[in-house]
């Protein structure tokens, strides 16, 4: 008798857990949202400033791989 209550508590339990990660992930999605939405609207007011941000992430990212390159290239000649 003991099995069987381990094996319904875990069934019990399940349920009440659900609502609980549907809510999370409503809540989340509608953050998400509200995010795109909020950034979509900046973006309209001030494209220049969007595009001056786009490049400036851009060269951040670029600048990053290329000191990755480096430093990984530097590995290699000294072996």
């Amino acid at each position: 008798m003991t099995d069987q209550a381990s094996t319904e508590t875990p069934s019990a339990a399940t349920p009440a857990a659900e609502p609980e990660v549907k809510s999370f992930l409503e809540r989340a999605q509608e953050a998400v949202e509200a995010a795109v939405e909020s950034t979509l609207g900046a973006v309209k007011e001030h494209p220049a400033t969007a595009a001056a941000i786009a490049a400036g992430a851009t060269a951040a990212v670029a600048g990053a791989a290329y000191g990755i390159s480096k430093l990984l290239g530097d590995d290699d000649k000294k072996a």
